[in-house]
């Protein structure tokens, strides 16, 4: 185990100049001697002395909110900021080289073979991710930055020992890194403060930090740039400390103001009554905004889960994106965006091809086609896709509506005005709650926690990928299900008893073997759908039982 220790000349308890920093409490995993620098961990002790105390006072501030909106407020747009919303002057950076056409971005995990076959996928970006697709295992988070770095600089091939080789091709798409969200903590890296305190290092400082520390440079000097996509915030005072992490972090490096650029997930409702706020803090360093379908679906279930009938979804089969308040989410992010010359990203439909059933791949390419035909013609600038086969798809789709122009941000939606009763209008989305659609976000979410527990983040269940996001939609809607005591389209009362039988039929179902972590799952499973408190994340009570390893 590294341990970088203080001098023992100073008294940390009364001495103010003792100097914080970083132990590395988990075990040694391969990257660790690359990544884990004494300079690297330098840079991330500054980051963290300098906004960690500002990431928790904004955590704080988002249990306040919660608990304002269970007790009967809704979200508002909001007076304090109606200057920034009516100046038409202001404008982002807009993209840095390499990041101009985004039609296709292709999203996954940073392990070895996951990153070649990313980079020889022909999408346009890859999303390198180490948020909802990745489970943050130490030997995940360290060797993901390794994969990287080794990627970055031409050096990620490699043959298994099966002796399968696998070769990165002349063309790879510009990378777009995600670090984990502000609500996480890397728990193998322990921050100890001036005053000696000792306290999880922040996962959103340790992920973006090791990558920018790293590779900006070399990112930099192959023509492309530090790119950062930035997930799960709730509004613009997080966009604002993630603005002053990107100039202290390019002031430490000595990189021109401005080179890091970032691309901000609307996938919570607080955020997307503060998209244009959002994109005016972090102005100087945006390239532009994308619509996290699947986390907003989540966060609309978890801010408004005791509020009644009102905010109960169907089925998360039935909610599509052309129920209103999904489609006023994403036209709004479209308008606001190119208002302010930001690029506009669509969202992952789940379907994905399946090499050994013909008919459904025929199906899930044409479900997958129309999903993309429809946010090209709504003027996005570029969608995801989680799977290589849908590259072609996507691209068919965008390239009939850009042409020769590399995106839409001159198709302005001005004929787009969304209200707050429109965003908030969860009635409208119609649909029923039905016994299968309970079974299925049981099995759904117990399946998926037996996958990230081994350390996979991203499963394709029921020719759909599951990640993190559509396992909290399960949990969540179960959770709301049971204590608004929801009755099935069959007559069914929804109850924690119900849901057990349903859980257990799920264990009995499923094919086990030796060293599985079904038995882990379903208890966790248990703890986040069925707790009287509603865990605010699945992720967090999962890190902290199971994947935390001591070294």
């Amino acid at each position: 185990m590294t341990v970088i220790t203080p001098s023992p000349s100073r008294n940390r308890l009364t001495d103010p100049f003792a100097r914080p920093r970083l132990d590395i409490t988990g075990p040694a995993v391969p990257g660790t001697a690359e990544i884990l620098t004494s300079e690297a961990l330098d840079f991330l002790t500054d980051l963290h002395t300098r906004f960690a105390g500002r990431r928790h006072d904004l955590l704080l501030g988002r249990q306040h909110r919660r608990d304002r909106f269970s007790n009967g407020m809704d979200p508002q747009f909001q007076p304090l900021t109606a200057g920034i919303r009516a100046d038409p002057a202001w404008r982002v950076a807009g993209p840095g080289p390499g990041l101009e056409d985004r039609r296709v971005e292709i999203t996954g995990p940073t392990d070895r073979k996951m990153t070649v076959n990313a980079l020889n996928s022909g999408a346009k970006v890859w999303l390198a991710d180490h948020e909802d697709a990745m489970s943050p295992t130490w030997t995940n988070v360290v060797g993901g930055q390794l994969n990287l770095f080794d990627a970055i600089r031409g050096q990620v091939d490699f043959t298994t020992d099966e002796g399968r080789s696998y070769v990165v091709g002349e063309e790879t798409p510009t990378i777009v890194f995600r670090p984990r969200g502000w609500h996480l903590t890397e728990k193998h890296l322990d921050f100890v403060d001036r005053a000696g305190q000792h306290g999880a290092a922040s996962a959103s400082l340790v992920d973006a930090g090791l990558y920018l520390f790293h590779n900006a440079q070399a990112l930099i000097d192959s023509g492309r740039g530090p790119y950062l996509y930035l997930p799960k915030l709730e509004g613009y005072l997080e966009a604002r400390l993630w603005d002053e992490v990107f100039r202290f972090t390019e002031t430490y490096l000595g990189l021109r103001y401005g080179t890091i650029r970032a691309t901000v997930l609307i996938e919570t409702i607080t955020a997307a009554f503060e998209m244009e706020e959002i994109l005016y803090e972090l102005r100087d360093h945006c390239a532009g905004l994308n619509a996290g379908r699947w986390d907003y679906i989540f966060s609309v279930i978890k801010n408004f889960r005791n509020r009644g009938p009102r905010f109960v979804l169907p089925d998360r089969s039935q909610v599509t994106m052309t129920v209103p308040f999904m489609k006023a989410y994403t036209e709004l992010l479209v308008s606001t965006c190119h208002r302010r010359g930001a690029q506009a990203i669509g969202g992952m439909s789940a379907f994905i091809p399946n090499r050994r059933d013909p008919e459904v791949t025929a199906r899930a390419l044409e479900q997958v086609r129309a999903d993309k035909r429809r946010e090209a013609g709504q003027g996005y600038d570029g969608t995801w896709v989680a799977h290589p086969d849908l590259v072609p798809v996507a691209r068919e789709a965008f390239d009939a509506f850009l042409g020769s122009r590399v995106d839409q941000r001159d198709l302005l939606r001005s004929d787009v005005h969304v209200t707050a009763a429109e965003l908030l209008d969860i009635p409208s989305a119609g649909g029923t709650v039905t016994d299968d659609g309970l079974r299925a976000n049981v099995s759904v979410a117990v399946r998926y926690l037996e996958s990230w527990l081994r350390g996979v983040g991203a499963a394709a269940l029921d020719n759909l990928m599951e990640d993190a996001a559509t396992a909290e939609i399960s949990r969540s809607q179960v959770w709301q299900w049971v204590h608004q005591e929801v009755v099935t389209a069959e007559g069914t009362t929804i109850t924690a008893a119900l849901v057990r039988s349903e859980l257990a039929a799920v264990l009995a179902a499923v094919p086990r073997s030796e060293g599985d972590r079904f038995d882990d799952a379903a208890t966790l499973f248990e703890q986040v759908a069925l707790a009287e408190d509603f865990p605010t994340f699945l992720t967090v009570p999962a890190y902290t039982q199971f994947l935390v390893e001591q070294g």
